[in-house]
C-alpha cells in the first residue's frame, strides 16, 4: 500500500487554526469523534500542500487515503480512526477531492469556481458537525454552508503571500485580478487597486456571514450553538482586520484578545439581524443617515433594511468584479427578494410586508444598479435618464414614504428622489469618469458639440460645464417644487425626508456656487452645516 504519512510535521493542528475546530465547548464524546475527522483531514491537507512532494506523489497518497475510506481493516491509523469512531466517509471524500485539486490546480478563474472549491474544501466539516449534534436540517446546513465557506476565503485572502509563494496558489479568481492590471501588478505593493479587488471579495465573505448568521438559532446542540456564535463572531473580526490592513503588506490575523473576547460573548444573545442591518447603514456614513435616525421602532428598522439592501448591491456594481459577475450577483438578489436567505434579505421581506412596499421597486432598484454595472456606460438620451434616475432614486423615495407613513406622497417620493439622483450625478462626474461612466445623456453631449471618447476626456470637455449647469438648475427646481408640494400631504410623517433635503439642497447650492469648470472638488457639508442639520432634525430649528 502506498505510504500516506505527512511529510514533515503538520502544517497547524486544532489548536493553532484561525477558528475553533474540536474545542473543549463540544461534548467529550463529540470531540473525540471531531478530533479523528480533523486528523484525516489534516493529514490530506498536509499532503496537498506539501513542497517536496510532486504532483504524481500527492495524487497517488491522497487516492490511497480515499481507499482506506472502503476498508474496515486498513492500517492507516487516520481512517482506522473513522472507522472505529463510527464516523461517515462522505464528508472526508469531498475534502479529498479538493486536495486533490489542490495537488493540480493553482488558479481560479472566477468565484463560481472558488465557491465550488469551498463546498468541497471547507462546507463538509460544518455539515459533519451538524450531523454528530442531530441538527442537519436544510436550514442549518444553509448557514453552516455559508460560515464554512466564508471562512476558508479569509482564510485565503489572510495567506495571499505565503501561499504564492511557497505552493505557487492564489485564490483570488484571476478575472478580479485582471482589474489590478492582472496577478504581478495585484502582488506588487504598491498597487491601490489591490485595496478595490479585496474589499470586493470581503463583501462577498460578509454576505456569507450574513447567510450564517441564524446558524446559533438554528441548531439543537447548546455547545454548538456556543461554537457557531464564537466561531462566526471570530470571522467578523477578522473581516473588519482584512478591510483595515493589506495581507500583503504583512500578516493580518485575530489574536488571543480576539479570542477571549468572543468566548466571553458566544453564550449571550448574539447580534440579531436589525443590528446588523444597523450597523450596515452606520458604517456606510450615508448622509441619509440623520434622517434615518428621525424615525423610531419598526419605521426605522425597516428603513435600515431599505439602505443596507441599495448599499450591498450598489456595492456589487461598484466593485472591482468583472461585469458578468457583478451581473450574476444582482441576479442573486432578485432571487432573494421572494426568498431571503441573509441578514439583509430578511430585514427587507419584514420591511415589504410590514408596510405594503410594493416588490417592483426594489426590482427596480436592482434595473438601475445593473445599468451600473456596465463597465463602458453612456445614457443615449435625457428619457434614458430619468428612467435611470426613477430606478435607482426613485425607487427609494417610493419606499421610503411608505415607511414614513405617507402613501399618499408617492408620486412626490418619486420627484424627491430624481431630483437627489440628478444632484449625486452632477456630485460625482469626475469620479464616475474614473469608472468610464458618463450619466449625462448622449444627446446633451452631441448637442453640445462634445465628441465621444474616453469618460475622463467627456468631462474635461469646455463645452461640458455648461450642462451641468443646466441640470444643476433642474435640480434647484425640482427642490423648490418639493418644498411647494410639502403642504399637500402630512409634513410631519415626512420629516426625515425633508432632513435628507436639507443635506441635498446644501450640496447642491455649494456646486452651483463654485462652478463646474475647473476643478470639481467634492461636495461636502461643513461641521457647522452637519450641526444644523442634526438640529433641524431633532426639530431644535426650521430648514
Amino acid at each position: 500500500m502506498t505510504d500516506v504519512k505527512a511529510p514533515g510535521a503538520p502544517n497547524r493542528d486544532h489548536d493553532t487554526e484561525n477558528f475553533p475546530t474540536a474545542s473543549l465547548i463540544l461534548a467529550k464524546e463529540v470531540r473525540g469523534k471531531v478530533m479523528a475527522f480533523y486528523r484525516f483531514v489534516r493529514t490530506a491537507d498536509d499532503i496537498a500542500d506539501s513542497e517536496s512532494l510532486t504532483e504524481q506523489e500527492k495524487l497517488a497518497r491522497l487516492n490511497a487515503m480515499e481507499a482506506a475510506l472502503d476498508d474496515q481493516r486498513t492500517p492507516l491509523p487516520e481512517a482506522a480512526r473513522l472507522h472505529a469512531e463510527g464516523l461517515g466517509t462522505d464528508e472526508a471524500r469531498l475534502m479529498l477531492s479538493a486536495f486533490r485539486q489542490d495537488s493540480t490546480q493553482a488558479r481560479y478563474a472566477d468565484w463560481d469556481a472558488l465557491l465550488d472549491y469551498c463546498t468541497r474544501s471547507a462546507d463538509p466539516v460544518g455539515r459533519m458537525l451538524l450531523r454528530l449534534h442531530g441538527s442537519d436540517t436544510p436550514e442549518s446546513r444553509a448557514s453552516a454552508d455559508a460560515l464554512c465557506t466564508a471562512l476558508q476565503i479569509l482564510n485565503h485572502i489572510q495567506d495571499l503571500v505565503p501561499d504564492r509563494a511557497k505552493l505557487d496558489r492564489v485564490y483570488v479568481p484571476q478575472g478580479w485580478m485582471a482589474l489590478a492590471g492582472g496577478e504581478e501588478a495585484f502582488f506588487t505593493p504598491s498597487n491601490t487597486k489591490r485595496r478595490e479587488v479585496l474589499d470586493a471579495m470581503l463583501d462577498r465573505v460578509e454576505e456569507q456571514l450574513d447567510r450564517a448568521q441564524a446558524l446559533p438559532r438554528l441548531v439543537a446542540s447548546r455547545r454548538l450553538a456556543i461554537q457557531s456564535a464564537m466561531t462566526i463572531g471570530l470571522a467578523r473580526r477578522l473581516l473588519a482586520k482584512l478591510r483595515a490592513a493589506d495581507p500583503v503588506l504583512g500578516r493580518v490575523a485575530v489574536g488571543k484578545l480576539d479570542f477571549l473576547g468572543e468566548l466571553l460573548a458566544a453564550p449571550l444573545p448574539g447580534p440579531h439581524d436589525p443590528d446588523l442591518a444597523a450597523s450596515r447603514v452606520k458604517r456606510a456614513g450615508s448622509s441619509f443617515a440623520r434622517g434615518m435616525a428621525t424615525l423610531k421602532g419598526e419605521r426605522r428598522r425597516a428603513l435600515w433594511a431599505v439602505y443596507a439592501f441599495c448599499r450591498a448591491v450598489d456595492d456589487i456594481a461598484d466593485g472591482a468584479i468583472p461585469e458578468t459577475e457583478k451581473r450574476r450577483f444582482l441576479a442573486d438578489w432578485r432571487g432573494k427578494l421572494t426568498a431571503p436567505d441573509c441578514v439583509i434579505s430578511r430585514e427587507l421581506h419584514l420591511a415589504r410586508i410590514g408596510f405594503d412596499v410594493p416588490l417592483a421597486e426594489y426590482e427596480a432598484m436592482i434595473a438601475g444598479m445593473e445599468t451600473d454595472a456596465a463597465d463602458h456606460l453612456r445614457l443615449p438620451d435625457e428619457a434614458a435618464l430619468d428612467l435611470y434616475c426613477r430606478r435607482v432614486a426613485g425607487s427609494v423615495g417610493a419606499m421610503s414614504v411608505r415607511i414614513f407613513g405617507d402613501p399618499g406622497a408617492e408620486q412626490w417620493g418619486l420627484d424627491l428622489g430624481h431630483t437627489f439622483q440628478l444632484t449625486n450625478i452632477l456630485r460625482d462626474v469626475d469620479e464616475d469618469a474614473a469608472r468610464e461612466r458618463v450619466y449625462i445623456p448622449r444627446s446633451l453631449l452631441d448637442a453640445a458639440g462634445i465628441p465621444e471618447g474616453p469618460a475622463r476626456s467627456i468631462v474635461a470637455h469646455p463645452a461640458f460645464p455648461g450642462i451641468c449647469e443646466r441640470l444643476a438648475e433642474q435640480a434647484r427646481q425640482g427642490f423648490a417644487r418639493a418644498e411647494a408640494e410639502l403642504p399637500r400631504h402630512d409634513i410631519r410623517a415626512l420629516h426625515p425626508a425633508r432632513v435628507m433635503m436639507m443635506a441635498y439642497r446644501r450640496i447642491l447650492d455649494i456646486m452651483i456656487a463654485r462652478g463646474f469648470a475647473g476643478a470639481r472638488p467634492r461636495a461636502r457639508l461643513s461641521r457647522r452645516e452637519k450641526i444644523e442639520m442634526a438640529a433641524f432634525a431633532l426639530g431644535l430649528r426650521g430648514a
